[in-house]
C-alpha cells in the first residue's frame, strides 16, 4: 500500500513524505531505490499541520552476501513509500532465528515473532529495565523460559523470591499462549536454595569457608587501620588453610589489643553460618539445563552482599578454568548489588564489575535488572549490549538510559515514558531499537561493542555448552587407593579388576549442633562407611516390622548382650523366641556362646555421625566398566534415614568402586 510520496530533503540517512494513508510512528515502511532496490525505513515522527507529514530513517538494505548495508545515494524526490510487507521485514532485520533465538514476543503492529540471538544475548550482557509495575520479572521470567529450553545453566539471584513460580504452569494464559503458538509448560530442573530457616523447603546455601587473604580483608565489616591490616596479615601468614575459625585462633595468640575489632568483625562473618566444609557442590548449581535460583528473601542486605560476592567470584575463577560449563547469571535488583560509586561500594561491586567486562571471554553473561538506573554502576550498564526497556518515568533514570544505549534516537527515547504494560523497547539487536509486544509466560507468573572481525572470532557459546553435555562428566567420588595400588598392595595374584559406578547420594545431616555427611548407595540403600574398601552399614527398615519388633531392637541395641531370661526382666513375655527368631532372619541379632543374642555389627541403629563420609564429590570423565542402577529413589532413601538423623541437603553422585577378582 502506498502510504505517501517523498518530498523536501532528503539524505542517505533521513527523508521526509506527504502521509496520503493513515501512518502510524514506529511503523516500517519500504521505499523502491533505483540501485539498492527495495529500502528498508522507519517512521520515527509525524507532524500535522494543513498537513500530515511523517518523518523517517533509514535503516539499509541487503546486499549480496545477506549483509545490511547502508544506502550512500538518497532516494529520488517523488519517490512512493510503501507500507512494509512482513516478509521484507523478516529478511531485513532477520527476527526469526528459531534455532538459537530466544522467543520473547511479536513486533508491535505486526504479526512478526521477534528471536533475540541467544549467543549474542549470552555473552555480551543483557540489561533490563523499568520502573515498577512495568513488567521486568515477568519479561525475565520470559527470557529465563527460551535459556533454559536451550539447556544452557541460568542462575539467578532472587532477592524477593519470584521466580520459584518457573516450576508451574501458566494455566490461566492458555488460551492467549495458543494465539503464539505456545502451551502452559513448567520446568522440572529447577533448584531454589536460600535460609532454610526462613522457608524449610529451600535446600540449604552453604558456600566455601576455604578463603583466601584478600577475601577475608574484603569481608570484613568496615576499614581497618593499617596497623590491624598488618595484625590481620601476621596471623594468616602462619595459615596453611585460612578459615574464619583458623584465623580467630591465631589472632587470640596476639597479644596487641587492636585484634579485638578485627575478632568481633570475623566472629560476626563466622556466625553467619553460610561458610561450612560441606559447602554446596558448584557444579551442583551450574549444569546444563538446570535454573538455580538463589532466594535472598528475608536475608538482611548485609549478608545478600556477603552472599553475592562469594558466589559469583567462586564461580568466575571455575569457568575461567573450565571446570564449571558456560553459564548465564542473572541479577535483580542490580541497584543494591553494583551500585553507582556515588550511592556507595557493596562487597559485591568490584566482582560484578570485572564479571561485566571480562566475562564474556569466558563464556559468563549477565543479565542486570532494576528499577532505578540511574543508581546502578555506570561502567556495568555500558557494558550491556542488548537492552529490553519497558516504561520508565523518572528523569534520572530516564537519563541514564539515554546515555547508556547506543543508537537511540531522540523519538525513541520520548517514547519510553509512554510505552503500554508489556510493550518493550529492544536495543542491540538490530541497528536501530524494536518495540516488541512481550509474549505470554509458559510458567506462572510469581557494553563496549565489538567489531564483526572480534565477533567471527568468538568460540560459539552453544558449542561450549554442548561439549560439556556430551563429555560425560559425572559428579564422582573416586576411592583414594587407585588400581595401581591395589595391585601393590595385594598378597594375592589379582586376575581383574573392574570400574563399576554405582548410584548414590551424599546427605548433608545434623545430630544435635553437628552437621555431617553421609554416603549412601541407592541400589540398595545402604550407608558406604569406607570407600576404598567399599564397606556397608544397613539400616533397618522399621516400615516392615510391628511395634513389638520395634521395640524388641531398641532393647537388644541398649544391652548389647542378652538372653531371653533377661529380656523378660525387661518386661518382655517369655514367649518371644519368635521374635527373637525374626530379628535373627533379618540379621539384626546374632547367637552368641550360652544361649545368649548379641547385636549384628550389619545394621546402623543410631550415632549416624560416627559413619560420617568425609569424601568429596569430583565433577569428572571417567571410565568405567559397568554402571549399576538405583533401585531405590532419593525420597524412600530420606524417608528411611528421617527415622534416624535430620536431614538437610542431599547431592546426588556416583561411586566408583574397584570390583576385584583374584586368580584362584
Amino acid at each position: 500500500m502506498i502510504l505517501g510520496k517523498i518530498f523536501g530533503r532528503i539524505t542517505t540517512t533521513e527523508f521526509q513524505f506527504i502521509v496520503e494513508k493513515e501512518t502510524r510512528k514506529f511503523e516500517f515502511v519500504q521505499v523502491l531505490h533505483k540501485v539498492y532496490d527495495y529500502v528498508l525505513c522507519q517512521v520515527v515522527e509525524i507532524e500535522r499541520t494543513d498537513r500530515d507529514i511523517a518523518k523517517c530513517v533509514v535503516i539499509g538494505y541487503k546486499d549480496e552476501q545477506g549483509r545490511i548495508k547502508p544506502i550512500r545515494i538518497p532516494f529520488d524526490q517523488n519517490s512512493e513509500v510503501l507500507r512494509a510487507e512482513d516478509d521484507f521485514i523478516k529478511e531485513i532485520i532477520k527476527l526469526e532465528d528459531t534455532e538459537k533465538g530466544a522467543f520473547i514476543g511479536r513486533l508491535e503492529g505486526k504479526n512478526i515473532d521477534v528471536h533475540l540471538d541467544l549467543t549474542k544475548l549470552l555473552t555480551k550482557h543483557v540489561a533490563i529495565l523499568a520502573k515498577s509495575g512495568a513488567g521486568k520479572s515477568y519479561t525475565v521470567g520470559v527470557l529465563v523460559e527460551e535459556i533454559v529450553d536451550k539447556k544452557v545453566p541460568v542462575l539467578i539471584i532472587d532477592p524477593h523470591g519470584e521466580y520459584s513460580s518457573l516450576k508451574q504452569p501458566n494455566e490461566e494464559e492458555k488460551e492467549e499462549l495458543a494465539k503464539y503458538g505456545l502451551e502452559p509448560k513448567k520446568f522440572t530442573n529447577v533448584q531454589i536454595y536460600g535460609d532454610t530457616k526462613l522457608n524449610p523447603e529451600l535446600r540449604p546455601l552453604r558456600l566455601n569457608n576455604n578463603l583466601t587473604p584478600a577475601e577475608i580483608l574484603h569481608l570484613i565489616p568496615g576499614k581497618l587501620s593499617n596497623t590491624q591490616t598488618g595484625l590481620l596479615y601476621s596471623a594468616l601468614k602462619h595459615l596453611d588453610t585460612i578459615n574464619f575459625t583458623n584465623v580467630l585462633l591465631e589472632l587470640d595468640k596476639e597479644e596487641n589489643s587492636t585484634k579485638w575489632t578485627i575478632i568481633n568483625n570475623l566472629e560476626y562473618l563466622n556466625n553467619l553460618d553460610i561458610f561450612t566444609e560441606s559447602f554446596t557442590a558448584y557444579n551442583e548449581l551450574i549444569q546444563p539445563g538446570r535454573c538455580t535460583i538463589i532466594s535472598l528473601k528475608g536475608i538482611s542486605p548485609d549478608v545478600q552482599e556477603i552472599i553475592v560476592y562469594k558466589l559469583i567470584k567462586d564461580l568466575f575463577e571455575l569457568r575461567k578454568k573450565e571446570k564449571i560449563p558456560p553459564f548465564f547469571t542473572i541479577i535483580e535488583e542490580a541497584h543494591n548489588y553494583c551500585p553507582e560509586r556515588s550511592f556507595g561500594e557493596t562487597r559485591s561491586s568490584k566482582i560484578l564489575r570485572t564479571v561485566a567486562s571480562e566475562g564474556r571471554k569466558f563464556g559468563l553473561g549477565l543479565c542486570i535488572i532494576s528499577q532505578r538506573p540511574a543508581r546502578v554502576d555506570k561502567s556495568v550498564l555500558s557494558q550491556c549490549t542488548t537492552q529490553i526497556i519497558l516504561k520508565i518515568t523518572n528523569p534520572n533514570d530516564l537519563k541514564a538510559v539515554y546515555n547508556s544505549v547506543e543508537g537511540l534516537t531522540a523519538e525513541s527515547q520520548e517514547e519510553i515514558k509512554n510505552l503500554s504494560i508489556g510493550t518493550a523497547l529492544v536495543t542491540g539487536v538490530v541497528d536501530m531499537p524494536l518495540f516488541v509486544n512481550i509474549r505470554p509466560r509458559m510458567t506462572q507468573h510469581g557494553g563496549h561493542a565489538a567489531d564483526m572481525l572480534e565477533q567471527a572470532e568468538d568460540k560459539d557459546f552453544f558449542e561450549e555448552v554442548k561439549e560439556f553435555q556430551e563429555s560425560d562428566l559425572l559428579p564422582v567420588i573416586k576411592p583414594k587407593i587407585t588400581v595401581k595400588d591395589l595391585k601393590l598392595m595385594s598378597d594375592k595374584e589379582i586376575k581383574t579388576v573392574s570400574e563399576v559406578l554405582i548410584p548414590g547420594f551424599l546427605f548433608l545431616c545434623q545430630e544435635k549442633d553437628k552437621e555431617f555427611n553421609l554416603l549412601v548407595e541407592s541400589a540398595t540403600g545402604k550407608i558406604i562407611t569406607n570407600v576404598d574398601d567399599f564397606i556397608t552399614k544397613e539400616l533397618p527398615d522399621l516400615e516392615e516390622m510391628t511395634p513389638n519388633q520395634i521395640k524388641l531392637l531398641h532393647t537388644s541395641f541398649k544391652l548389647k548382650k542378652f538372653t531371653a531370661e533377661e529380656l523378660s526382666k525387661q518386661g518382655f513375655p517369655l514367649s518371644i523366641t519368635n521374635q527373637l527368631d525374626f530379628l535373627e532372619e533379618q540379621g539384626y541379632i546374632e547367637r552368641s556362646s550360652g544361649g545368649s543374642y548379641i547385636l549384628s555389627e550389619r545394621y546402623v541403629l543410631s550415632q549416624l555421625s560416627k559413619y560420617a563420609s568425609y569424601a568429596k564429590i569430583e565433577f569428572l570423565s571417567v571410565k568405567y566398566d559397568s554402571k549399576e542402577e538405583a533401585k531405590m529413589n532419593v525420597d524412600e532413601i530420606r524417608e528411611r534415614l528421617s527415622k534416624f538423623t535430620t536431614l538437610k541437603d542431599q547431592r546426588e553422585c556416583w561411586i566408583l568402586k574397584h570390583d576385584v577378582k583374584y586368580a584362584e
